[in-house]
């Protein structure tokens, strides 16, 4: 069932890079256990080439899964990658990291997504970590009109390559042909969500068509019906678990108390903010 849509917002983010938000906004600020739910799409080099230079995370998880173009990151113990298309990078920032995510290209198309996804208050100082997944490591499910990458969780009987995360994350890119339709299994009592990439979802969801760029969130149930309307749709859909904890958040940094948020600035402050104070 459909508890609501949400249409998001265009802002300004990084060094200026131009995004589509959908979570993280004021009037929908968390989806426990999804903080922020940010696209980026542009063919003008002026609204990506800024990328993100050195910023801090601590106390969450970062996902970005590109669709088209190249970003680059490096961080301050060392880590590096090249994510193109197809990738996807799951970031544990746990007690620390400050990077950088950098475009590699200078004209072109560049998309692709980012979610923030919340730490549980036992992992929220552990050591960071990544899971770097190449596209030919993403198994596809094809079904009757539809194909489906499982990049976390099941589906179809396969399993996705990203692992060990708390929520138990399910991540599917969904693409359904013309009138096409695909039910999902989702685990009850988690948080369930549909993101539409290109076309359009079918008012056969109880609701009206759902447009491109728009989110989906879905009540409690065990399975989420997804329906394409009269052209081919294209789709991720998100589900977790929620953690169920008090939020304390400002800017890249994600805790449960004010006490502990006090603490990550004056982590970073002083130079101990990586090595978790």
């Amino acid at each position: 069932m459909v508890r609501r849509v949400h249409g998001g917002r265009a802002i300004s983010e990084g060094a200026g890079v131009r995004i589509r938000r959908t979570v993280g906004l004021p009037d929908l600020d968390v989806l426990d256990p999804f903080l922020l739910f940010d696209e980026f799409r542009s063919d003008d080099a002026a609204d990506y080439l800024a990328g993100f230079p050195d910023h801090p995370h601590r106390g969450f998880e970062t996902v970005t899964y590109m669709l088209q173009g190249r970003m680059e990151h490096l961080d301050s113990v060392g880590n590096r990658g090249n994510l193109g298309p197809g990738w996807v990078q799951w970031m544990t920032a746990g007690r620390g990291i400050i990077h950088s995510e950098m475009p590699q290209q200078e004209r072109g198309l560049m998309w692709g997504f980012q979610i923030w996804v919340n730490l549980p208050a036992a992992q929220k100082m552990t050591a960071p970590r990544y899971q770097d997944v190449p596209p030919e490591q993403i198994p596809e499910v094809a079904i009757e009109g539809a194909q489906v990458k499982v990049l976390a969780g099941s589906f179809g009987g396969v399993e996705g390559p990203v692992s060990g995360v708390s929520t138990s994350p399910l991540f599917l890119d969904v693409s359904m042909d013309a009138g096409a339709s695909c039910e999902v299994s989702i685990p009850r009592g988690h948080t369930a969500l549909c993101y539409v990439v290109t076309g359009a979802l079918s008012p056969s969801l109880g609701h009206l068509p759902v447009e491109r760029g728009q989110l989906v969130i879905f009540g409690d149930g065990d399975r989420l019906a997804l329906a394409a309307g009269e052209a081919a749709c294209r789709c991720i859909v998100l589900a977790g678990a929620p953690l169920g904890e008090p939020v304390a958040r400002h800017g890249p940094f994600v805790m449960n108390t004010r006490e502990e948020l006090v603490q990550a600035f004056e982590d970073f402050r002083s130079g101990r903010f990586v090595e978790g104070g």
